[in-house]
């Protein structure tokens, strides 16, 4: 399996089909991987059903994600989701980008840097791809930087681009 190209300026048409998720043999093959690009993701369409539940977990229920009537003639035209919501769906698209193999587990270390760059309505398509940043040796694995960036279909703007930490041990 190879990587793909980088999403950078990327405009998320909806006609590049999903990659399979790309099979790394473990922490020692994720420190060679620095600047390898991953994905794209299947598209996952989110509902309003999805976004009421995220806000029922959350206690967050700002009528632009839950209230459909009034986000109708709202600034975004209807209702969005939470931008938690997709930050969220980073840890459920990232193993559809790369398994990795040979470890006891992965863990989410948490965030460098987190942005929206546009909203996600009620009813979109999302998908996402991946770039390892930055891969460092840590004891018992590898600690790894992969900037996902969650795509919009049809959208010049990613939704979100989040530079997730992980570590992957041995």
């Amino acid at each position: 399996m190879t990587a793909t190209g980088s999403s950078a300026g990327h405009d998320a048409s909806g006609d590049e089909g999903a990659a399979a998720p790309v099979t790394i043999a473990g922490p020692d093959e994720l420190l060679q991987a620095v600047g390898r690009t991953f994905g794209p993701t299947e598209w996952m369409t989110i509902t309003q059903e999805r976004v009421n539940q995220f806000a029922e977990a959350t206690g967050d229920h700002q009528w632009i994600h839950v209230d459909e009537e009034k986000a109708a003639t709202g600034p975004f035209g209807g209702t969005i989701a939470h931008g938690y919501l997709t930050l969220s769906l980073a840890s459920w698209f990232l193993p559809q980008l790369i398994d990795v193999q040979n470890i006891s587990m992965g863990i989410n270390y948490g965030v460098d840097k987190v942005r929206f760059p546009s909203p996600v309505r009620v009813g979109a398509r999302i998908r996402a791809r991946s770039e390892v940043v930055s891969a460092t040796e840590i004891e018992g694995g590898a600690q790894v930087v992969n900037k996902i960036t969650i795509e919009q279909d049809g959208s010049p703007k990613p939704a979100a681009i989040v530079e997730s930490v992980s570590r992957y041990l041995r």
